[in-house]
């Protein structure tokens, strides 16, 4: 359970459709608001995307690093740090497709949709049965082919950090790793109360203007799990529909 979850926090920040069916693209339709102002920059790559026209790329899976702990920070990772808070603190809602790779190589696709505080779905495409939502107190793994629900409080899990209203990655996260260079800009954290054990995370953001673009979540028995965002389309309004859990289903 811990293996498909904890990739997918998001944290979410946790993944672009190679190919998918006329009702996978319905379930995927009228989730935004009709309220939403429209996005020119990232529709057209959705849609391409959702047309089975053009793949998306695989993560970008980088050589594991031996991280000191304890050593105090630079002046230019602080600043870093400050930069990056302030850019998740100022998201509010965000969707798109994932990519997730397993420890196998197992690729997995979706989409997803964070909303804060709280809230956030993943939909993976088929034939992957698997649906997550959290919706600002628990989170529900949903298997639509067994039909079945399993709930976890979400204050137990790693999505909280990317879900609060305001977010102090200094405050809030065990941070071990600061680094960066053309491409990305690296937090690794250290999530010590995760049910399962001890998992570390790696939340890689564009060097550029500091998105959040990918995140590895290493499991307490060493194997990684890599999510990525694209096509994201940044502070649209979602429909609140999409993170409702029915906790009827847990009492039958």
């Amino acid at each position: 359970m811990s293996k498909l979850f904890l990739p997918v926090m998001v944290c979410a920040l946790a993944l672009p459709l190679a190919s998918v069916g006329a009702s996978a693209e319905t379930a995927a339709g009228g989730r935004v608001a009709a309220t939403a102002a429209p996005n020119v920059g990232t529709a057209p790559a959705a849609s391409t995307a959702a047309s089975g026209a053009q793949a998306l790329p695989a993560p970008i899976i980088r050589p594991k690093a031996n991280i000191a702990k304890g050593g105090p920070l630079t002046q230019q990772q602080k600043t870093l740090i400050d930069r990056i808070n302030l850019y998740l603190t100022s998201v509010q809602t965000l969707f798109g497709d994932f990519v997730q790779v397993g420890p196998d190589g197992t690729r997995s696709e979706g989409k997803f949709y964070l909303q804060k505080p709280g809230r956030m779905r993943f939909e993976y495409d088929d034939p992957s049965p698997l649906e997550l939502i959290a919706d600002g107190k628990s989170v529900a793994i949903r298997d639509r082919k067994l039909a079945t629900q399993d709930l976890l409080l979400l204050s137990q899990t790693p999505l909280r950090f990317l879900l609060s209203d305001r977010i102090d990655l200094f405050r809030e996260g065990n941070l071990v790793g600061v680094s960066s260079d053309d491409t990305f800009v690296t937090l690794t954290l250290e999530e010590k109360q995760t049910i399962g054990g001890t998992h570390r995370l790696a939340l890689m953001f564009s060097a550029k203007d500091l998105a959040l673009k990918q995140w590895t979540v290493t499991d307490p028995q060493g194997y990684d799990t890599t999510v990525a965002l694209y096509n994201v389309d940044v502070g649209r309004k979602l429909d609140p529909d999409l993170f409702k859990i029915n906790y009827e289903r847990m009492r039958n």
